[in-house]
């Protein structure tokens, strides 16, 4: 395992930080709402078999907040800008959650720099009937105490303590996460129509106790991409890299190779 390095670039005027470690094949790691994290822990592990990107999303952690930013297609296009700034080809993108929903809509307009795509707990379809979980009604400790399954886990994360740095870019990523998904709550209603663009291998990676979007949405996101693979992990919720680090790690090594 190699350290993840700090790192921005400017894209189009805005200022973008991100992690970079590791030899291999090149991962892009999109984080979901909350940030990237809770995620750096189990991407570092990935750096024993990947080249690892790990991006603030615009508006997110250290990255700048740009005037361009309304629509989850914004953020779609600026990531077709960033796979061309840093010149990559053949990635593996990786998207939990937000970052999921990006993955896709970045997918549909351009798979030309993918080379695989993982879905892990994916945002972005809307299943009629299947109620979802509400982010934005959650304070901490319910957001906490409802996506993690494992119920001590739960109890371990809320007691660790925050720094005020902390709490100020939890914010900001909750505002910016609102200009994203406050309506509809989530989704893109026009999405669903074009998946069947998305042609490099897919795998969908769910929780099969994630309440936020229940299984039927790993489901029916499966059935729309050409090919896609269906992971359901038992007795997880909705951040399986928090609560299934190893099971994760071996699904996107096996699909990577």
């Amino acid at each position: 395992m190699t350290s993840l390095n700090t790192k921005t670039v400017d894209i189009n005027g805005t200022k973008i930080t991100y992690r970079r470690g590791g030899k291999g094949p090149v991962l892009l790691f999109l984080h979901g709402a909350g940030g990237a994290g809770n995620a750096l822990g189990f991407c570092s592990s990935l750096t024993e078999e990947h080249d690892v990107i790990v991006p603030d999303h615009p508006g997110f952690g250290d990255s700048d907040m740009p005037d361009w930013l309304d629509t989850i297609h914004d953020m779609a296009f600026f990531y077709l800008d960033f796979l061309e700034a840093l010149d990559l080809w053949d990635v593996h993108v990786a998207g939990q959650s937000l970052g999921g929903w990006i993955a896709l809509e970045t997918a549909v307009r351009s798979t030309e720099r993918i080379g695989h795509l993982t879905l892990i707990g994916a945002a972005g379809l809307n299943v009629p009937g299947v109620k979802k979980g509400d982010l934005f009604m959650w304070d901490k400790e319910t957001r906490y105490r409802t996506m993690i399954h494992d119920e001590a886990l739960a109890e371990k994360l809320l007691a660790l303590p925050t720094t005020p740095e902390q709490d100020e870019t939890a914010i900001k990523n909750e505002f910016t996460t609102a200009r994203l998904a406050w309506e509809p709550r989530f989704f893109d209603p026009h999405l669903h129509k074009w998946l069947h663009r998305i042609t490099v291998p897919t795998q969908v990676i769910w929780g099969e106790q994630d309440p936020v979007f229940p299984p039927p949405y790993g489901e029916a996101l499966a059935a729309r991409i050409p090919g896609a693979q269906l992971v359901m992990l038992q007795e997880c919720g909705h951040l399986p890299q928090i609560e299934k680090p190893a099971e994760l790690f071996a699904l996107i090594k096996g699909f990577s190779s």
